[in-house]
Formats: C-alpha cells, structure tokens, sequence
C-alpha cells in the first residue's frame, strides 16, 4: 500500500534530536518508529504501554533516586535479592 497521508507534529527541537540518536542507535528513522508505534496501536487498540499517573510512594522514591538519597546499594544480584527478603 502507498504511504501518501502526511502527519505534522510540534515537538521540542532537544527531545527530537534525542529521540533521534537513539533511534538511529537502534536502526530506524523516526518516520520508521513513527510507523512502528502507529501499527502498534492500531494492533492493541491503545497505547502500547501503560500511561499512569505516579501514586505517592512512587513520586518519593523517584525524587529520592533523583537526589541520591535514601539509596540502599548492593554489591551484587545476591546481595539484591537479601537485602529484599527474596
């Protein structure tokens, strides 16, 4: 099928030019990711990820690994999981 409809979209020129080397990273362009994300949501019939509203403690704790506070460091996976009761 011929790609003929046009879709016009304002963004921040420093999220576009971001967006972009990581694209490229991955081998695609953005009318390619575009497309990619376009399809997906025609195949979900939705957003192809969750778009949620951060409760408190999420907030907290986003802001806490922002700031580098109240991190609690592991020197492996094993010392992870002890340290989390698993």
């Amino acid at each position: 099928m011929a790609k003929t409809a046009m879709i016009t979209a304002r963004t921040e020129p420093s999220l576009k030019a971001d967006a972009e080397k990581v694209l490229k990273r991955l081998g695609l362009s953005t009318t390619e990711a575009i497309n990619m994300f376009l399809a997906q949501v025609r195949l979900r019939k939705g957003l192809p990820f969750d778009v949620r509203i951060p409760n408190k403690i999420t907030l907290k704790a986003m802001r806490d690994a922002e700031e580098r506070k109240n991190l609690i460091e592991c020197k492996d996976a094993a010392d992870m999981f002890k340290k989390l009761g698993i």
